[in-house]
């Protein structure tokens, strides 16, 4: 199993493109540490390599995605995460602490956030929608990820319409925070849900427009008509 990654690591060394080397940390403020190969390229080295260890268990699947988060890399960061969402249709309820450890043990930075939190994240709470009042011990933690993870997890099962309340408390859990990524997290959760849900996001940003943050409600109302935009704008 070792030697699947080090052939995933290979591949990679060998289509480092000296463009996305050199331009790769500007996409972040926090200190990346990146091969330096384009998005394309990683989903394709991870497809490619998937094919080789899709027979084996789920445990030995996660242990691989584990070795792969633990080596710090941006672009390992994110085969693991499409590995993990490859295996969305066998997940079970003790998966989620797995993937609680993952986020708070080596997520830092929004890109490997958002592409774990948005698939494997949303794609568990969909089969197991119990779970998703966890996501409320996610917003109070002192972990900035955990925090962002708490409204990106809901993403995807936002924008076909689901969980509104649990999206309006998670975002009211995360009003106040002083952190502009989760600002911009909760943001556009609230976003994706007025797609469905225009009036009770639009209710809900006018309720806090005193004390929400700019970021976070210029987020929410993005996608919403020009005369909510304005009157929630309005000082």
């Amino acid at each position: 199993m070792e030697d699947v990654l080090d052939k995933v690591r290979d591949a990679l060394k060998s289509n480092i493109d000296e463009h996305a080397l050199a331009t790769g940390q500007k996409f972040s403020k926090e200190k990346l540490k990146y091969h330096g190969v384009r998005t394309a390229n990683v989903r394709k080295i991870g497809k490619t390599f998937f094919k080789m260890i899709d027979s084996r268990s789920k445990s030995e699947i996660y242990d691989l995605c584990e070795d792969l988060w633990r080596s710090g890399y941006l672009e390992e960061s994110i085969i693991a995460c499409n590995w993990s969402q490859y295996l969305c249709d066998a997940y079970e309820p003790e998966d989620f602490s797995i993937f609680q450890h993952w986020i708070n043990e080596y997520i830092t930075n929004w890109a490997s956030c958002d592409t774990f939190c948005n698939h494997t994240m949303g794609g568990f709470l969909e089969r197991y929608p119990d779970y998703v009042e966890k996501l409320r011990d996610f917003a109070k933690s002192r972990n900035r990820w955990m925090r962002r993870a708490a409204a990106v997890s809901l993403i995807v099962p936002a924008r076909k319409g689901k969980f509104l309340g649990d999206v309006l408390e998670i975002a009211t859990i995360l009003l106040l925070d002083k952190d502009d990524l989760v600002q911009k997290g909760y943001g556009w959760m609230l976003k994706v849900a007025s797609q469905s849900h225009q009036k009770e996001v639009f209710d809900f940003v006018i309720k806090n427009k005193s004390v929400m943050p700019r970021t976070a409600l210029r987020y929410a109302i993005e996608k919403m008509p020009k005369d909510l935009r304005t009157i929630a704008m309005a000082k």
